[in-house]
């Protein structure tokens, strides 16, 4: 394990605190803080996050990115550790290091120039994935400077336990961001994750008002997410975003911790999406369980299908202009 100088941190008296995410750990010398892979040297926070677990190049559809440049690849990279604790965490083998004895690091450093010129050879964007990216925020300043004039988008997928001060500090870095919304309520949220819900729904907020390229994404999980009343309650606070912010609907399947729950039914996604409507969100995906129509997109003001999906890859887009190409109505994303 390499540690490299973190930023976002800040002296309290004979101790320092970690500014990244909002538990806000107070450290002592030696002392590393609740994600496992930030920690105290001296005077300084350190992070361990300038390496990846995983590198592989897919399809921006499987991050889910549905309206930021379909067709387009991505170089995606996950780096070890993560700021909560799910109980269905299907990449817990990686996101747990730190906080469970028996997952043990397995990051190999990783050099930002060297990442960016696979991402180019490859004709890819760079999207940090899988486990919490945020962690990486040093990785994301140091890939995103050499990216940018490269012509090489960067993105997040993230839980969104980010302070006001790592939001604005990131912003200017991403070109995408797709947040987990796990619960629709405070208390749920906690006893999903061990923390607190209201920063994901701000950091939400935050990074759509700062221009960032937002989507959302909520598994079904049986007793925080997945009833009717939590389906609706989410869905609100999406739509109190933007009605055009796209919600990507995922299907809970039982591992981990949670083997003892079934997974979510078709029938169950179906109501889940018309639930969402209701709410008046006017893009909402389902990527497998309601077939090729789950993944659909159709021009809110004609009902025209725009945009054909398969499970993992861009099939045919029919958006010009930003919008339908049959009765003008603007369909927003990132479409180039």
């Amino acid at each position: 394990m390499q540690w490299r100088t973190a930023t976002l941190y800040s002296a309290r008296g004979d101790r320092i605190r970690c500014d990244l995410c909002p538990l806000r750990c107070m450290l002592s010398d030696g002392q590393t803080g609740a994600c496992g892979v930030r920690r105290r040297a001296g005077e300084v926070l350190q992070t361990a996050t300038f390496a990846t677990v995983m590198q592989h190049v897919d399809a921006n559809e499987r991050k889910p990115f549905y309206h930021f440049r379909p067709g387009g690849r991505s170089l995606t990279l996950a780096v070890p550790g993560c700021t909560f604790a799910c109980g269905y965490c299907i990449n817990h083998r990686i996101s747990q290091y730190g906080r469970e004895p028996a997952v043990a690091w397995s990051g190999h450093p990783v050099d930002p120039a060297e990442l960016v010129a696979r991402a180019v050879a490859e004709n890819a964007d760079i999207c940090f994935s899988y486990t919490e990216p945020s962690l990486a925020l040093e990785l994301t300043e140091a890939v995103a400077a050499l990216a940018r004039p490269a012509g090489v988008q960067v993105m997040w997928k993230s839980n969104g336990f980010l302070t006001p001060e790592a939001v604005e500090r990131a912003a200017p870095l991403l070109d995408a961001v797709n947040i987990d919304v796990k619960a629709a309520g405070t208390a749920a949220h906690h006893r999903l994750t061990g923390a607190p819900l209201e920063p994901v729904l701000e950091t939400m907020r935050q990074f759509a008002r700062r221009g960032v390229w937002l989507e959302v994404t909520t598994p079904l999980i049986p007793g925080y997410s997945a009833e009717p009343e939590q389906l609706a309650a989410i869905a609100r606070t999406v739509a109190s975003v933007g009605a055009q912010v796209p919600w990507h609907l995922v299907r809970f399947t039982p591992t981990y911790r949670m083997t003892g729950h079934p997974p979510t039914t078709p029938a169950e996604l179906a109501e889940a999406v018309r639930i969402a409507h209701a709410a008046g969100l006017r893009h909402v995906y389902v990527e497998r369980a309601l077939g090729a129509e789950g993944r659909a997109t159709r021009c809110a003001a004609c009902g025209d299908t725009l945009v054909r999906r398969g499970i993992w890859q861009l099939e045919s887009c029919e958006i010009r202009a930003g919008g339908c190409p049959r009765c003008g109505h603007p369909i927003e994303g990132r479409w180039n």
